[in-house]
């Protein structure tokens, strides 16, 4: 009985361990999502600085492959669903960040914390909504592993009137 039950344990483990394996390419592509060659650093810095197992990113914005950024304020020129989107661009950008700096998302075991950023005006109230759109995108792309501590805060400009700007630190293999 107890060789059965160790195998039993052994077998579910290892079955439960198969079903953990995810494969994020594949799961990019089932939320069409394309991911791009990351841009370069604008200045005298790195997009990526590995500390043991935490990597931290650079402030991204809501760039796209063609090199362009969503630009504007929310609460003036954009609204707070337009800042989502922003923020879930700034997203696909930062995925792209990870991939380039790993080689393989499934390098990435946490969502650790996230820092949003949102030029806004002085009324906009609303920064937590616009930064869902970048939080919404790593859980539909981790799972579990993709909640995250979280700040966002409004700015009265952020640089080259981007829309919403993210940094985080990730938990890696």
């Amino acid at each position: 009985m107890k060789s059965f039950l160790l195998f039993a344990t052994l077998i579910l483990s290892t079955v439960s361990f198969a079903q953990s394996k995810i494969d994020y390419d594949k799961k990019l592509k089932e939320l069409g999502i394309e991911l791009f060659a990351p841009s370069k650093p604008m200045a005298n810095y790195v997009k990526a600085v590995r500390v043991g197992n935490l990597l931290y990113l650079s402030g991204h914005g809501p760039g796209k492959a063609d090199g362009t950024n969503i630009t504007g304020k929310v609460g003036a020129e954009l609204t707070t669903e337009e800042g989502y989107a922003a923020a879930k661009q700034t997203g696909i950008s930062i995925l792209s960040t990870l991939k380039g700096e790993l080689g393989d998302l499934n390098k990435v075991k946490r969502i650790v914390k996230v820092l949003g950023m949102v030029n806004c005006t002085d009324t906009f109230t609303d920064q937590p909504k616009v930064i869902n759109g970048f939080s919404d995108l790593m859980v539909a792309v981790f799972g579990e592993k993709g909640k995250h501590a979280r700040s966002a805060v409004g700015m009265n400009s952020l640089p080259s009137n981007i829309t919403v700007e993210i940094e985080i630190i990730v938990e890696v293999e």
